[in-house]
């Protein structure tokens, strides 16, 4: 690439327009650091969350496989609780925001700055769902538990009258036909 200098407005000065292009460079270098520097924190944030739920899901009975907690690292962070609920961070990256996904949009669980209430959050979040889901299971197994009723046996009459009626019927409507025919061509 040929160098160019450029005459500046202000005295005799040249601006190399390399100067220029490298210093540009450095700018969005470092707006490109404050960004990943902001993600970054977001993501600390995260992991202490993290650590301070370890303890609540440690206490999650080994059958229950409701939950699969877990940080992702897309464009917005997030630590999943399940397939439906994460907590990701606020707009100003200092509050988190529990959220929960339903059919009818993203509903808002709890948001604070604080990471004991926001474990507190998801331990009732936690709860509600092991309810929810021994209901389910009490359903499930009732449902299928119970007997069906049993009726009073149905006499079935036989299929031979109605099949010899409807014969009768078919020979009847033939000879007519036949007939009709018969007497038009004489």
């Amino acid at each position: 690439m040929a160098e160019q200098s450029v005459p500046s407005e202000s005295g005799g000065k040249t601006v190399r327009l390399r100067d220029a292009l490298r210093k540009a460079r450095i700018e969005a270098a470092d707006r490109t650091s404050v960004v990943v520097d902001l993600r970054d924190a977001e993501v600390a944030r995260l992991e202490i969350l993290n650590e301070a739920l370890d303890s609540l899901f440690a206490e999650i009975p080994a059958g229950v496989d409701l939950f699969d907690r877990g940080i992702s690292q897309g464009d917005t962070p997030r630590l999943w609780i399940d397939s439906v609920a994460h907590i990701s961070m606020g707009r100003d990256k200092r509050i988190y925001r529990f959220t929960q996904d339903t059919r009818f949009g993203r509903i808002v669980l709890a948001e604070s700055h604080d990471v004991p209430v926001m474990v507190d959050a998801v331990t009732d979040y936690i709860a509600r769902r092991m309810i929810e889901r021994e209901h389910a299971m009490t359903v499930t197994l009732a449902a299928a538990a119970a007997v069906p009723p049993v009726s009073a046996p149905v006499k079935h009459r036989s299929g031979l009258w109605t099949f010899a009626f409807g014969f009768a019927a078919g020979l009847a409507a033939l000879f007519g036909f036949a007939l009709v025919m018969a007497l038009r061509q004489i």
